[in-house]
């Protein structure tokens, strides 16, 4: 239970809203590195409330800009993008991408120097734009996660809109209890978690939660058998980034399709009532293949996204999110093909903003509760001027595992090592 003030808090990204000056604080993802051609057309990005164009200048560099032309407020995108600089289509007023007015067609006398168009940092990193909102003097380290450092043939990043609040579509990923229960397959068909893998053979999980400088690391420990454990760790690092195992493909409990590999979320608000969720996989022992790229299995890809016209999904709240009864009964435990499209109907369903005024949250919540602490502590912290956890770069190295092991007390002793892996184990995956 969560009082309508705390929600108002940590649920409202505008500028001059308290959450959203905290999330100005971090690198952002805004676009695709490929969405974006030199000289190529600008693109609407509509980021924390805010309506941004991007747009990749003659020299390859990109812009991220207020929308609005500062002279009578025309949207840039309608522009022209040449010779380093975005050009307004009404009077012809043009920018570079730091926001400099460089060119004043209309004006007889220009005054070019006197006007300034909201810019903001950018960053190409791991096939993503990044772009940083808050004061340029606080700006953090780069967001330089080993994924985003490896070789592209071994990473897969995606998109698609997700029409609520951002935290709630935080909270579910950060739930590993759900999982093999609304991604549960009937039978060992492929359409979700097997009801033969030891994610779903075992007990209800029991959270082991470990604060860190850059968010938390959690565990969620399953009994399995009579003498075994089945445990996945994660990170949550703040303020919007999910890393998960993925070691198993398809949870199918066949041990010949394990991967060395691993998996995430990003869940970035466009505005209050609607979130663009990133979803990025990345192998550690092999390039991934076309059909892993496909991402069919989990409801991102070409077949469930449309990619090409703004990143939402064919199937939603219009449509009940293509609920199918036969197959909830006969095919999977939802109806719903795709296990990311499942977490966006559930999510989805809650409402734009859920009421946490009206939950029950019980001991398989704990990730979700500390996860709503460390929001209102980085709220506080930027508050009185300070610099929220996930601003430095503890977290470039970690990963995210998963290990079937005896039920012993030391458990840990076996797992960090492969979710905090030494110079030497990233050498022989190809990564500094």
């Amino acid at each position: 239970m969560l009082p309508v003030e705390q929600n108002e808090l940590i649920t409202r990204v505008g500028r001059g809203e308290q959450m959203g000056e905290t999330l100005r604080r971090y690198w952002l993802p805004v676009a695709l590195s490929r969405e974006l051609e030199a000289d190529g057309a600008p693109m609407r990005i509509r980021l924390l409330g805010e309506n941004l164009v991007a747009f990749r200048n003659t020299s390859g560099r990109v812009g991220l800009v207020d929308e609005r032309c500062p002279h009578r407020a025309i949207s840039l995108w309608l522009g022209r993008n040449e010779e380093d600089g975005l050009r307004c289509a009404y009077h012809g007023w043009k920018y570079d991408v730091e926001g400099n007015c460089v060119d004043q067609m209309n004006e007889p006398e220009s005054f070019a120097e006197k006007i300034h168009l909201t810019a903001y940092p950018v960053v190409e990193m791991g096939e993503i734009l990044w772009g940083y909102m808050g004061p340029k003097e606080l700006e953090p380290p780069p967001p330089n996660f080993e994924w985003v450092r490896g070789d592209p043939a071994f990473r897969n990043v995606s998109r698609v809109i997700q029409e609520c609040n951002w935290v709630q579509a935080l909270e579910g990923g950060v739930d590993t209890s759900h999982a093999p229960i609304l991604h549960r397959s009937i039978g060992n068909n492929g359409a979700g978690i097997s009801p033969d893998s030891a994610f779903a053979r075992g007990g209800a999980p029991r959270l082991e939660v470990d604060a860190t400088d850059y968010g938390y690391r959690y565990f969620g420990i399953r009994e399995l058998d009579e003498d075994k454990y089945y445990i996945r760790g994660y990170h949550y690092v703040m303020p919007f980034h999910q890393i998960r195992p993925q070691q198993q493909i398809n949870r199918s409990g066949d041990d010949s399709q394990a991967q060395a590999m691993y998996a995430g979320h990003m869940w970035v608000p466009i505005d209050d009532d609607s979130t663009m969720v990133w979803n990025w996989m990345f192998s550690l022992d092999r390039p991934l293949t076309d059909e892993q790229r496909l991402e069919k299995g989990n409801g991102n890809g070409p077949d469930h996204v449309d990619q090409s016209h703004g990143w939402k999904s064919y199937d939603g709240r219009w449509n009940d999110w293509g609920v199918d009864r036969q197959r909830q009964k006969t095919v999977n435990f939802s109806g719903i093909d795709g296990v990311n499209k499942q977490d966006r109907a559930t999510q989805e369903s809650m409402g734009r903003i859920v009421d946490r005024s009206i939950e029950h949250l019980g001991p398989a919540d704990r990730a979700i509760i500390a996860m709503r602490q460390m929001l209102f502590e980085a709220v506080r912290t930027v508050r009185e001027g300070g610099d929220p956890p996930g601003t430095g770069d503890s977290y470039y190295d970690i990963r995210a595992w998963e290990r079937v092991m005896p039920r012993v007390e030391n458990w840990r002793d076996e797992l960090l090592p492969y979710m905090h892996p030494s110079s030497e184990d990233r050498a022989l995956a190809g990564v500094g």
